[in-house]
């Protein structure tokens, strides 16, 4: 029993930072926009968080630093795209190289040190884990109950119908991009934070990557992202203790799993047979040019 709680807690815990990336990933492309910056904009938001929390000592602090520096390092990438109309692909595999390298240099003085224990509630769960379902939940409602989610969802399938109605499909992008990076952001405080107490370089280790499998895999639906998460979450906790288990298989081919399942998806988002047969946002990753 408490070998099976352990695995239990071990998956939450592992599934949880790519929930919240890959939840503001969902809002993102539902908006039409691809952002593949979420590893870059996590890894700040580690090193950003974590850099809070010593500095004032408040793990609350810590992850506000954290979202606003995912945020701001969206909102970078929405004026490079919505705005100067540059590549999303291009722009986002940029933003990732920015991301990792920023946090390089802004953690070079926080290498061997920790920032304490998190806080648990009963079972060794934590409050941060449990607020992911929540959040899944509230995406959920807006997207499909509110009039905002509505208007998100119509300029991601079609903008140029949405702008003739005149709906501000610029401006819609950008709130969204703000909040997929906040999201990552949160993520990425989640590691350094919760997860693995200290900073280490390149931290996030590829789980941007498989944040952004994810929503494919969820079919751009909210509830289906956790699921997938604690999939993903699961083959990770299963490889740690795979030997204890006695299952004969190799840690690393479980170790390699969720990447190669990321290349695959990434392949598949790139045809747009795929895409429809996945019935992803008809205007995914198209640039909107605004009639003059």
């Amino acid at each position: 029993m408490e070998l099976a709680l352990g695995i239990a807690v071990g998956i939450l815990v592992a599934a949880t930072p790519l929930i919240y990336a890959a939840l503001g990933e969902l809002v993102v492309e539902r908006s039409g926009v691809l952002n593949l910056g979420v590893e870059g904009m996590m890894v700040v938001g580690a090193i950003a968080g974590f850099a809070a929390t010593l500095a004032t000592g408040s793990y609350a602090a810590g992850f506000v630093a954290a979202t606003l520096a995912g945020a701001a390092l969206a909102v970078l990438f929405g004026v490079l795209t919505q705005v100067l109309l540059a590549n999303q692909v291009a722009t986002g595999l940029a933003l990732t190289l920015f991301g990792l390298g920023l946090s390089a240099l802004l953690g070079q003085g926080y290498s061997g040190k920790s920032a304490g224990a998190f806080p648990r509630l009963p079972f060794g769960v934590d409050v941060i884990a449990l607020m992911a379902v929540a959040v899944a939940i509230a995406i959920t409602w807006f997207l499909n109950r509110t009039r905002a989610g509505l208007v998100l969802r119509a300029v991601g399938e079609n903008h140029d119908a949405a702008h003739a109605v005149g709906l501000r499909v610029v401006a819609v992008r950008l709130s969204a991009i703000a909040f997929g990076g906040a999201m990552a952001g949160v993520g990425g405080a989640y590691l350094s934070l919760v997860q693995t107490p200290f900073w280490v370089e390149r931290m996030t280790a590829g789980r941007g990557w498989i944040a952004l499998a994810l929503v494919v895999f969820a079919a751009w639906r909210p509830l289906r992202v956790l699921a997938g998460a604690y999939l993903f979450g699961g083959i990770t906790i299963l490889q740690l203790h795979a030997q204890g288990l006695g299952l004969a298989v190799d840690a690393q081919l479980l170790n390699m799993l969720p990447y190669l399942a990321t290349i695959v998806v990434l392949v598949i988002i790139s045809s747009a047979r795929w895409k429809s047969r996945l019935d992803a946002p008809a205007s995914l990753g198209r640039v909107f040019y605004a009639p003059t």
